[in-house]
């Protein structure tokens, strides 16, 4: 199974955009991207035990050697996570969180669940999950550390289209 798959951002004259399994060389470049989108950003550590599970899938977004995001899933009995999802503030827009959720779409397939909670807050994530095809489920309240703030559970059954 090739770990490259090719799209072209939505700039014109942009550099095609690669996606690929995320390497623990990569964790520099994710840490930089982190911070810069999140007011409460995940650890090195947090990385690293993602990155070393046998059943999640992590991947990369580049264009060139330039990391452009990246995403975090993990597996659990039969249901995937989408833990994390994080596009450098710069290439946000472009296409690159979805084509990585595409990409994962891809990869995992099945009859199993996507799950996935965001910010209540957060228009344009929730409606790009919602042109991927989840749906609102439910809430978690005070879900966010850093503020307290609300999170929308929303889900993708995986033999759908999405």
């Amino acid at each position: 199974m090739s770990e490259i798959a090719e799209s072209q951002a939505v700039d014109e004259g942009a550099s095609p955009l690669g996606i690929r399994r995320l390497a623990y060389a990569d964790l520099p470049g994710v840490l930089s991207i982190e911070r810069r989108a999140f007011g409460t950003p995940w650890s090195m550590a947090m990385f690293v035990l993602e990155l070393s599970k046998s059943s999640g899938v992590c991947l990369a977004a580049h264009a060139g050697d330039e990391l452009r995001g990246y995403l975090v899933c993990s597996r659990y009995a039969d249901m995937w996570h989408l833990m994390n999802v994080a596009v450098d503030p710069e290439c946000r827009r472009e296409g690159v969180a979805t084509a990585l959720i595409k990409h994962l779409l891809g990869e995992i397939g099945g009859t199993d669940t996507l799950m996935l909670e965001v910010r209540g807050s957060n228009e344009g994530a929730i409606e790009m999950y919602r042109g991927l095809g989840f749906e609102p489920v439910g809430h978690r309240r005070r879900y966010y550390q850093d503020n307290g703030e609300d999170a929308l559970v929303m889900e993708l059954e995986l033999g759908r289209p999405g």
